[in-house]
């Protein structure tokens, strides 16, 4: 690799072998495949949103929609519930990143450091909880016993430390955070929390942005704790709104019959697609914005050390 780069530094062109051609071609076709394969359910569920649901239905729609509408989305639009929804699975998966990084990267510093007093203790004491757990019910009479039920922050608070994230970090710092510099810093006066916030959490961002990612995504696709812990429709996410509009759909597509049951399980169809594109385009969206840190976070944090 260093004579790679030290080749491309000159300016100089290599010529490539006939075996390396073909490589390189079907090395290009497999990446073109995968990302075909990738792509395409995706890119159906746009186009069947916005299509004639007869025509989705017989299996008409391949490539480009048919009969463009967008009964779907304007359905949808008519639930109220809908936008409340919106507002709250918003508000979870704001608050719940920043304390989810509050709380996992100080402590993932903390184990990384050597001098840490009962470093190993804490380290079991993380793990246990990744392979033994209370189960629901001991899970829902804590909650309750905190008077968090149908809370605003039992979708935030109580599932905030994840070990996982916690271990990823760890092993960041372990292999990027040198002791040397830890060293220098305290030879120009510098303090445990001055270095963590000005020079370890700066040096971090990668790391720091891969495990915001995730706890966005965990965060927006969440409606299981929300099914359990919440009752009040002005507190639930989105996920939970659009699983309701989804069953209620189905349930009068089953009650009707004839051709009002065909029209009604036609419709059901373009809003279940409809509620696809809404509940994915937002977190899609934000992926471009902290990819270029994803393959390097991913990469240090998890396959050193």
């Amino acid at each position: 690799m260093a004579r790679q780069k030290e080749i491309a530094s000159t300016g100089i062109k290599v010529r490539k072998s006939a075996n390396d051609k073909v490589f390189d071609f079907f090395l290009y076709l497999l990446a073109a495949i995968i990302i075909i394969i990738v792509l395409y359910p995706m890119y159906f569920i746009v186009i069947a949103s916005i299509s004639n649901p007869a025509d989705v239905s017989a299996g008409n729609i391949v490539l480009l929609p048919k009969g463009i509408n967008f009964k779907g989305y304007m359905k949808l639009g008519e639930y109220t519930q809908l936008w409340v929804g919106y507002k709250n699975t918003i508000l979870y998966t704001l608050l719940g990143t920043v304390l989810s990084l509050v709380v996992n990267i100080p402590a993932a510093y903390a184990l990384s450091r050597k001098e840490l007093c009962g470093k190993k203790l804490f380290t079991i004491y993380y793990l246990i909880p990744m392979f033994f757990t209370g189960g629901l019910i001991p899970t829902y009479l804590v909650v309750k016993d905190f008077n968090l039920l149908d809370n605003f922050w039992v979708m935030v608070v109580p599932f905030s430390v994840i070990t996982y994230y916690i271990i990823v970090a760890r092993t960041f710092f372990n292999n990027s955070i040198p002791d040397d510099l830890w060293e220098a810093a305290q030879i120009d006066g510098c303090g445990n929390l001055n270095f963590f916030f000005k020079i370890v959490l700066p040096l971090s961002k990668a790391v720091i942005a891969v495990i915001a990612l995730w706890t966005a995504v965990g965060q927006w696709n969440s409606y299981f704790n929300a099914l359990i812990y919440l009752r009040s429709p002005e507190l639930q996410p989105l996920q939970l709104v659009l699983r309701n509009i989804l069953i209620s759909n189905q349930k009068i597509s089953a009650m009707t019959t004839g051709a009002a049951a065909v029209e009604a399980k036609q419709m059901a169809d373009l809003i279940k697609y409809a509620i696809i594109v809404i509940s994915s385009a937002p977190i899609m969206c934000m992926y471009p914005f902290v990819q270029k840190y994803f393959n390097q976070g991913v990469m240090l944090g998890s396959l050193k050390g």
